[in-house]
């Protein structure tokens, strides 16, 4: 193993080519298709665009419309999983708690308020950020077609963070998968942030939506933090895992590493 670091050569298993990754990778094209379709709109044809935003379902349904049923229907199915989802959001649900004999509860109580500490930081980083753009929104420098496609943006990065790098993971959480990850399902939260600026019920049942997700998955760890801690939830313990969407992130890392 020694010689190999030294060669440069890859020490990481083989790519395992799981249920999970599988659909993880069909999502991510079809976002990225997503995101280009909505981005060649964006440049073509910005005021329609932004007129669009704003019709009233009575006037005829749009791609737009469409879109919001895709994001609303995606929100839900995180209130109410569904077995086809990846265990980094069912690890919430009391049937994939898998308790681990003998863990410490003090072990526990430190491990959430790290986590919780680190949680909250990242949750000021993306208010600050963010901030940013609704004051240009407010002074009129974006409209609602620059927050729409920045919306759009989350939403491909969201995926992006899952499979390939995640700034927050990297810088801010530590955790070592997105399967042990504190706040996995405020994606919804970050991704339609934007959508607070915009005064339109569109607009606004997305991010209010987003929030109850956000104050679901945030009520269930405050009462059962066990099944998030892979100290308590056997679950969560590589040896365990189904789904192994860490792979190209593992490897992309491991190679810059031996840069």
């Amino acid at each position: 193993t020694i010689d190999k670091k030294v060669r440069g050569e890859n020490t990481m298993p083989e790519f395992i080519r799981t249920k999970m990754m599988n659909r993880y990778m069909l999502k991510l094209a079809i976002r990225i298709l997503i995101f280009i379709v909505v981005f060649i709109f964006y440049v073509l044809h910005k005021d329609l665009l932004c007129d669009l935003m704003t019709q009233s379902i009575w006037l005829g349904i749009t791609p737009l419309h469409a879109l919001w049923m895709v994001f609303m229907l995606m929100m839900v199915t995180h209130i109410f999983p569904m077995d086809k989802l990846t265990m980094a959001l069912r690890k919430a649900e009391p049937e994939q708690y898998q308790k681990v004999k003998g863990y410490s509860e003090l072990a526990l109580y430190r491990f959430v308020r790290e986590q919780n500490i680190k949680a909250w930081n990242v949750m000021l980083v993306w208010l600050i950020f963010n901030a940013i753009f609704g004051f240009l929104y407010l002074v009129q420098i974006l409209d609602n077609a620059d927050l729409l496609m920045l919306t759009v943006f989350y939403f491909l990065c969201d995926y992006i963070c899952i499979l390939f790098y995640c700034p927050f993971q990297s810088v801010i959480m530590k955790n070592k998968c997105c399967i042990n990850c504190r706040i996995y399902d405020w994606g919804h939260f970050m991704m339609f942030t934007p959508m607070l600026f915009i005064r339109n019920f569109f607009s606004w049942s997305l991010f209010f939506t987003s929030c109850v997700v956000l104050i679901h998955w945030e009520v269930i760890y405050a009462k059962h933090p066990e099944r998030f801690w892979s100290g308590s939830n056997q679950t969560l313990q590589c040896e365990h895992c189904k789904d192994k969407t860490c792979q190209i992130k593992k490897k992309l890392s491991s190679k810059i590493s031996l840069l």
